[in-house]
């Protein structure tokens, strides 16, 4: 597909085949999302549709090496096991070399489900001579990119010569025999017929299927300057004989095509980036699980991973499905689904979900959900189905895209007829050059020339105020947000614990407080524990070595520092060790009613100070908020966290509207919520949980301290992390 025009066919092609209830065909990343009414839908009945238009759909060729097959009744058996798998086009199966060739839809189905039925049919696939399958879309689109470099460099060189040949102004600088009309004729000739061949491929293929695109227009457009200049160039008696100074228009056709192939180009780079967000997600997912079999350890890939097994996980390592923990203890780092910086403390009988890394201790779970199943699995989805859905003023400009053409070489035609039938002599003449002049001034400046120039100027002033954007829709759609939804976590805020507050008892000062509980956390990488030696390090504290560091799961932990017995944790850790907190009874209970999360500090028994932790506010979050306002937009906060901390952040912010304890998978839905209610909505977000609803939202803006993730599935990217950049996008 080369533009809007051609999505709108394949769209309506999809429309009209049986079955199918609603069909978006995204033009941007190349995909069409399908919803059927029949679930007995036929894929190839699809791809038929697509191919009727003249356009084809992308498949992956996988061969899998297969054990087990004896004979013939075998290999029908694999082979209708695999043809099942929804996504399957074609297989065949070969006994001679047990392997299984494979043509499958990446969008449907996955190498991993196609083993899965494999092993269901009662075969294996040889794990041991894993293979990498060649990202056919990537590679497509990689070629695609060094093509139009290629074609863009050629073009542009010769451009630059037949303009400086061409343009009058330029008659003091321009060599003679670069004025010379058979040198601008064999400078244009390349441009015309190799870097623009694409055009002519396109217009031709468009024709056959009784159509016309953006292609259309080019041809025809650069092909009668070109022609028309050829003929003053050959025949140039002819002109003259008729009263007209014969006159080329080698370098218009030539600067049409080479900008053309620039917005091309740079249409080609956009499009690139757009799966990068899914990919990333995938990456996130371990490759391997450690599964308890028949007590015996044994890594095995993570597609053969069955609900009811047994996983076990050591410190540093990503945790492969979801489950629930059955054995041991730890502290799980959740922030790439939740965005909560804190890591969550896990007992038996605790749920774990896949892609989170396990921060400190060791343990056991039961995996209880697999595959697609898994909680990662399902923001991959969320992600797929926002990419693939349009805005409806989208729809609208695609439809008019599609009448476009037509109606452009429609006026041309009458242009020629009314010039013939109606113009002063000579009629054929001026017939021709106005005929040429409605097709080339339509074609480059309507939609060739001034949407990749706009994207151009737009992005680079955009860029230079550290704001990043993917396109011109990014340009337009932030022009008429109406709402602005904020993450909480590494947005507002920045997004890890921090030492707020700091209360002494029993005569101890703030200084020595802090050199005792940072001097016995000193070796510790848990996040409280960095937050202490950070405050100790902004106040200039001299640490000592700690002696018999012993950590207290889920409660705190304990060490000898300077000969003194130091316990730091939370209040279960004092109550367990006997220490009495009432001293600072009043100074708890204010820092939980802020939200802020108390941890104490207890020297021999006694209790030395109240440290409050909390996830502080941006310094610019409230400004930023207090314009948006101003400027009429509506301001939301979401989060997964709890609503007590929710409501002093949103509070402290000026933020009225909170949506708190909000799923990952429950973010898009809240998102398309405000959409449904008219309003045009910008989310704002830096965590992997945020990227489903970066994506379904309008603009989807994400800060580039933020995940990868986070950042390839906006629109906007803002390079600081500063949420004033939400204003000045």
């Amino acid at each position: 597909m080369s533009c809007a025009g051609c999505a709108s066919r394949v769209e309506s092609a999809l429309l009209e085949a049986p079955g199918v209830r609603t069909a978006s065909v995204n033009f941007g990343n190349h995909r069409a999302t399908v919803h059927v009414s029949d679930h007995r839908l036929s894929v190839p009945g699809l791809i038929d549709a697509v191919e009727g238009t003249g356009y084809g759909v992308a498949t992956t060729q996988a061969s899998l090496a297969i054990e087990g097959m004896s004979c013939a009744s075998c290999v029908s058996k694999v082979e209708q096991s695999i043809s099942d798998v929804p996504g399957v086009i074609s297989v065949a199966v070969n006994l001679g070399t047990s392997r299984a060739s494979v043509a499958f839809l990446p969008g449907l189905t996955t190498v991993q489900e196609i083993n899965s039925a494999i092993r269901s049919a009662g075969y294996a696939t040889i794990e041991a001579e894993e293979e990498e399958l060649v990202d056919r879309e990537e590679e497509a689109r990689r070629l695609e990119v060094r093509d139009l470099r290629l074609k863009l460099s050629l073009s542009a060189v010769l451009s630059a010569l037949v303009m400086i040949g061409s343009m009058d102004v330029l008659t003091a600088v321009a060599p003679g025999w670069l004025r010379n009309l058979y040198v601008l004729w064999l400078l244009a000739t390349p441009i015309q017929f190799l870097a623009g061949w694409q055009f002519y491929r396109g217009a031709w293929t468009a024709a056959r299927h009784r159509a016309s695109d953006m292609n259309t227009l080019i041809a025809i457009g650069t092909s009668a300057a070109y022609f028309y200049s050829v003929s003053a160039t050959v025949f140039p008696e002819f002109f003259r004989r008729g009263g007209i100074e014969p006159r080329v228009y080698f370098d218009t056709a030539a600067v049409i095509i080479t900008l053309i192939l620039l917005g091309r180009l740079m249409e080609a780079l956009a499009k690139r980036r757009t799966s990068a967000a899914i990919k990333k997600l995938l990456g996130l997912q371990p490759k391997t699980a450690r599964v308890v079999r028949d007590g015996v350890e044994q890594d095995i890939p993570i597609d053969e991973v069955q609900v009811g097994e047994l996983i076990q996980v050591r410190p540093g390592e990503r945790i492969p499905v979801d489950g629930a923990v059955s054995d041991g203890w730890s502290s799980v780092d959740e922030s790439m689904l939740t965005g909560e910086s804190l890591p969550v403390e896990k007992r038996v009988g605790d749920e774990v979900i896949g892609g989170t890394i396990n921060k400190t201790g060791a343990f056991t779970f039961e995996a209880r959900k697999v595959g697609r199943e898994t909680a990662l699995a399902q923001i991959i989805q969320l992600v797929e189905a926002a990419q693939g859905t349009k805005a409806p003023i989208q729809r609208i400009a695609d439809r008019l895209a599609a009448v476009f053409v037509p109606i452009v070489i429609g006026i041309s035609l009458l242009t020629f007829l009314a010039w013939i039938l109606f113009g002063p002599a000579p009629a054929l003449n001026s017939a021709i050059l106005n005929f040429v002049a409605v097709l080339i001034i339509a074609c480059p400046c309507a939609l060739g020339l001034a949407t990749p120039t706009a994207i151009m100027v737009g992005t680079g002033r955009g860029s230079e105020n550290g704001i990043l954007l993917k396109g011109g829709e990014s340009l337009e759609t932030a022009s008429r947000i109406q709402a602005v939804v904020f993450d909480k976590t590494g947005t507002l805020t920045h997004g890890k614990p921090e030492v707020t507050d700091l209360v002494t008892a029993h005569g101890y000062s703030v200084e020595e407080v802090l050199r005792l509980a940072a001097s016995a956390e000193k070796h510790s990488e848990h996040p409280l524990a960095e937050a202490i030696l950070d405050k100790a390090k902004e106040r200039n504290v001299l640490l000592s070595d700690p002696r018999n560091f012993r950590a207290i799961p889920g409660n705190g932990v304990q060490a000898t520092v300077e000969g003194r017995e130091i316990l730091l944790g939370n209040i279960r850790a004092m109550d367990s060790a006997g220490v009495d907190v009432a001293a600072l009874q009043n100074s708890i209970e204010i820092q939980t009613e802020m939200g802020r999360t108390p941890i104490f500090v207890a020297v021999d028994g006694v209790l030395a100070a109240m440290m409050a932790m909390a996830d502080a506010l941006k310094d610019s979050a409230g400004s930023a908020v207090k314009r948006l306002q101003e400027m009429g937009v509506e301001v939301l906060m979401i989060t997964g966290d709890h609503s007590r901390s929710a409501q002093v952040v949103a509070k402290a912010a000026g933020i009225d509207q909170i949506l708190a304890e909000v799923l990952p998978e429950d973010k898009a839905r809240e998102v398309a919520k405000l959409q449904s209610a008219g309003k045009v909505v910008a989310m704002v977000g830096d965590g992997i949980n945020d990227a489903p609803a970066l994506a379904q939202a309008d603009i989807g803006m994400a800060l580039g301290t933020g995940t990868d993730v986070a950042i390839e599935a906006s629109d906007v990217t803002l390079i600081t992390g500063d949420p004033m950049g939400v204003v000045n996008a």
